[in-house]
């Protein structure tokens, strides 16, 4: 049985990875600070010490790993872009200087393929209606974006034929956040339901099982079928009108709905790489049994 080692396997995103792994029958090891409870997930997962500390000695938690993958990200609560708060030096050292200690740690201890979550702030602002491929020029605005695009060159600076490495450029993502946390619409949907105004804003979204099935695809992809490191991870272009006229459809509310958002201005993201390797996201029929379930 495969194992596989992921790293912030208990936050938002992390915790998707870990059960869409467990439920495809990979032996999985969450690497964190603390261990989450017992009944976090549907079957038993394993737990070894990890930090962000550069200067820390991880080797122990590779031990028979045969693949890694590096979600966890250290940011003040409830922001990644402005993550830094007032911090910025310890949130380079731990996001680009951990993050690529571990990397240099799991090729030392023999592991196959390490696999690191990136982010579409990596490409920063381009043309309006401009579709973002993983060829597109990155120029990101934020210390965020500038870390993730830093580490995604600096995996790519150590694969080898035995060390096979990919970023995954993951867009928004959306699900329920489990152990009863608010999700991320939990503001737009009150705001929407106690007849607040609510401004337009689109966005491009992903479930985050279809991100753990993009996880998966590349950990299981050939290596003949693997001949790049970066892949994009998006699903639907939506905006606040979308969402919330799924949220009057269910509830049947009809306060104000928000003026649409130009969507044709927005920059969609090209994911032709990872749907090659027969990824296929749940799209919008996905988005509305979530948002029901979210109502729920």
């Amino acid at each position: 049985m495969t194992r596989v080692l992921v790293s912030g396997g208990t936050g938002f995103v992390g915790r998707f990875i870990v059960e869409h792994l467990l439920q495809a029958g990979y032996e999985v090891v969450i690497g964190g600070r603390t261990r989450g409870p017992n009944t976090f997930f549907s079957g038993p997962v394993g737990f070894v010490p990890l930090s962000l500390d550069p200067t820390s000695d991880h080797s122990a938690a590779f031990g028979n790993v045969q693949c890694f993958v590096h979600a966890a990200f250290q940011h003040i609560p409830g922001r990644y872009r402005g993550g830094e708060g007032d911090d910025p030096e310890s949130f380079r050292r731990a996001n680009l200087d951990g993050s690529v200690r571990l990397f240099e740690t799991a090729r030392e201890q023999g592991v196959g393929r390490c696999i690191f979550l990136s982010s579409r702030a990596v490409y920063g602002t381009h043309p309006a209606g401009a579709v973002l491929s993983e060829g597109s020029t990155c120029h990101p605005e934020s210390l965020y974006g500038a870390l993730k695009l830093a580490a995604e060159r600096q995996l790519e600076l150590l694969g080898t034929d035995d060390f096979r490495t990919a970023s995954l450029r993951v867009t928004g993502v959306y699900g329920a956040p489990g152990n009863g946390a608010s999700h991320k619409w939990q503001a737009l949907f009150d705001d929407y339901l106690q007849g607040r105004p609510v401004a337009p804003r689109a966005g491009t979204e992903v479930h985050g099982d279809d991100v753990a099935a993009a996880v998966r695809l590349v950990l299981e992809a050939e290596t003949r079928r693997l001949p790049v490191s970066v892949f994009n991870v998006s699903d639907i272009l939506v905006d606040n009108s979308i969402i919330l006229e799924i949220v009057r459809q269910i509830t049947g509310c009809m306060n104000d709905l928000p003026e649409p958002a130009a969507l044709t201005e927005f920059n969609a993201m090209d994911c032709g790489r990872l749907r090659a390797l027969g990824w296929t996201p749940g799209g919008l029929p996905r988005l509305h049994e979530t948002i029901e379930k979210l109502l729920g």
